[in-house]
Parts: C-alpha cells; sequence; structure tokens
C-alpha cells in the first residue's frame, strides 16, 4: 500500500478547516459542544452508543440545530452480551455493601442496557433518514450491508483500531479515515475481540504503523490535550487528532460536579484500566469504583454494558448521599493537563498552541 503524501486529505473528506476532531464521548459530549466544536471549524462528535435510536435522532437535530458544519455521530459495534444469571448474582452480592453504605439496596436483576449497533435496525434507520456527516465505529465494525448503505446515503465513515490488525479490517470494509486508538486514551478500549492478546500500543507508535501500512487517512487519539499533541500526531503522519479528556471539563459537557473536581484537581494525575464499572475495559481517574474493582476477591463483573447496569445504580445510590467516587469519571493518561474553558475558547486555544508548535518544528527543522 502506498502512503498518503497530501496531508490535508481527510480535512476534504470530513468537510472541515481544522485538524482537530472532539471525540464522541457517550455520557459526555452534548449537541452544544459538538457544535461550538464544529464551528470553530473542527469536527464535534456526538457520542449515542447508550442512546435508542429516537434518542439518537433527537439530539442531532439539536446539533443540527446549532451548526451547519459537519459532525460525528459514534455507535458502539460490540457483539451483544451474553446474559450469565450465575456471575451477575455474585456481582451483585459483591457490591451489596458498598450499596448499602448509602442506604440502598442492589438492583434484583441485571439487563444489557445499552444495544449494540450490529443489531441495531432502528438507529440505522435515523441515520438514513437523517444523514449525519461522519459516522463513527467503535469496538469493531458493522456489516458489510450496513456500511454499503451509510455510504450510499452519503455518510463518510471512521473507525477506531487499536492494533495493525483491526486497522486492515477498517482499511477493507471501505471506510473512510482510521482512528489510531492509543493505550493512554480515556474511556473505553476499542478492541474488537476481548479475548484476544492486547499489545497495548502507544498513540504515536501505533499512529506511525497505520501511516506507513495503509493508504488511509490516519487519526491520532489518546493522551493528546493540546496543540504541541497535536502538532506531534501530525508530524508523525497522521491526518488529525482526536482529543476527548481536553474536553471533558468544558462548560458545554453533562458532566456531574464530583467528575469536574476530580478532572481539575489531584485525582486527574491518577488513571487506570478497570472493567468494574461497566464490564469492558477502559481507562478512568483512579476513583472508590476503580479501587473496588482492584480487590483481589473481587469476582468477575458481568459482561459489557449488562455491568453498567449495575455501576450506574451504585452511583446513583453513593452520588444521592453526596460521594461522587462511583462514577465513570474516563480520562486519559495526560489528564492534568485538562482546562476548564468554554469549548470555542479551548478549541482558538489549541490552534494557537498548534501554530506554535509547528513554527517551532519548522525552525528546528531549517
Amino acid at each position: 500500500m502506498t502512503i498518503h503524501t497530501d496531508n490535508r486529505s481527510l480535512l476534504r473528506i470530513l468537510g472541515i478547516d481544522k485538524p482537530i476532531i472532539q471525540a464522541p464521548m457517550a455520557g459526555v459530549s452534548t449537541p452544544a459542544l459538538a457544535a461550538a466544536v464544529s464551528n470553530a471549524g473542527g469536527l464535534g462528535s456526538l457520542g449515542v452508543g447508550a442512546m435508542n435510536a429516537e434518542g439518537a435522532r433527537k439530539v442531532i437535530r439539536e446539533t443540527r440545530a446549532l451548526t451547519a458544519k459537519p459532525f460525528n455521530i459514534n455507535v458502539f459495534c460490540h457483539q451483544p452480551a451474553m446474559a450469565a444469571a450465575r456471575v451477575e448474582r455474585h456481582w451483585l452480592n459483591w457490591l451489596a455493601p458498598h450499596f448499602e453504605q448509602y442506604g440502598a439496596t442492589p438492583p434484583s436483576s441485571l439487563s444489557e442496557i445499552y444495544t449494540s449497533f450490529l443489531v441495531d435496525a432502528a438507529m440505522l434507520q435515523v441515520f438514513l433518514d437523517e444523514k449525519p456527516a461522519v459516522v463513527s465505529f467503535h469496538f469493531g465494525l458493522p456489516s458489510a450491508e450496513v456500511i454499503a448503505a451509510l455510504k450510499q446515503a452519503g455518510i463518510k465513515l471512521l473507525a477506531s483500531a487499536t492494533n495493525p490488525q483491526e486497522a486492515a479490517q477498517v482499511a477493507g470494509a471501505g471506510v473512510d479515515a482510521i482512528v489510531a486508538q492509543g493505550i493512554e486514551a480515556g474511556g473505553h478500549r476499542g478492541v474488537f475481540d476481548q479475548d484476544a492478546p492486547d499489545d497495548r500500543l502507544g498513540t504515536f507508535a501505533l499512529t506511525r504503523l497505520l501511516v506507513r501500512q495503509f493508504d488511509l487517512p490516519v487519526i491520532a487519539a489518546g493522551g493528546i490535550m493540546d496543540g504541541a499533541g497535536i502538532a506531534a500526531a501530525l508530524a508523525l503522519g497522521a491526518q488529525a487528532a482526536q482529543l476527548g479528556t481536553a474536553f471533558v471539563a468544558c462548560a458545554e459537557t453533562s458532566i456531574d460536579e464530583g467528575y469536574r473536581r476530580a478532572l481539575l484537581g489531584e485525582p486527574a494525575r491518577h488513571t487506570t484500566f478497570t472493567t468494574a464499572i461497566s464490564g469492558r475495559l477502559a481507562r478512568g481517574m483512579v476513583n472508590r469504583f476503580t479501587e473496588l474493582g482492584d480487590d483481589p476477591r473481587s469476582p468477575k463483573p458481568p459482561a459489557y454494558p449488562i455491568a453498567y447496569d449495575a455501576g450506574k445504580a451504585l452511583h446513583a445510590a453513593a452520588k444521592a448521599k453526596g460521594e461522587f467516587g462511583y462514577g465513570a469519571q474516563w480520562a486519559g493518561q495526560a489528564a492534568a493537563l485538562a482546562k476548564s474553558l468554554p469549548a470555542a475558547e479551548l478549541f482558538a486555544e489549541l490552534e494557537r498552541e498548534l501554530k506554535e508548535s509547528m513554527r517551532q518544528l519548522a525552525q528546528w527543522a531549517g
């Protein structure tokens, strides 16, 4: 395969001016956030993997009312969960004392609270009706038929990959660009097969591998928090950088005060991986829930997203008593660089930092 030499091809494909993409972040992103980034010339994004089809239609229309620019809608392409009553009961029994600490009882049973896009015909129909400019996939890929239908509707497609093998599947599927998700990234690790070995490649190593191997634009994602990080990704051949944690503290997100306080304080210096909150590996700030999952006595959590049903219930019970430490406080490794700014101001600052970093790189090269 050949390597792209035109580093603006991705911008033309997506219809954007700046090589900055706001990560989708289901449960955090809002129409106001996505619109602010898109209006500034980047690609704003909305994560709808935790919504039903009509919820997705609503936020697409709300975003479209705030911007005429392209924006991205992200869905989860995980294999649907297999219920396991014994595992779920053991997990609820393990969590019961923590519920009791906050005057609550665990749910009597758990359910698969999110529908995978792999089996969500209603979500597909919403996309074909509403035609968002961009749709992106996480945890895998939908069928060739679904991809063909989206492309026929004029929708550009992105998909995340955590290694070259996954990227080869993305390239073979006819997707327009690869999101190279490094191990530094906050939120859920986008591996296609949770049972396969994970090389845990860093963002820059993965970006360079994919740029050299594939004739598709590469978007670097994971641990990038400022203009210098964006410049470094571009220098390695990425055509854009995707930032998630950098935008989490913006006023337009839907996070609660505990998450915001943690991200702007000492907890941001300490991130870890856990499966305890959702049932799937994800990076977040160390808190009461991640410590619960690290307990050597902890049983295996239920499958994703069944475990999330329990996780959300425990967080709600604790939060009602003023304790925010059981939340899904997802954050990347460089979370301590987060700033609390309106999204438009943060974007402008990223642009200034990027220009200065590129100037310095040009000076050094000269």
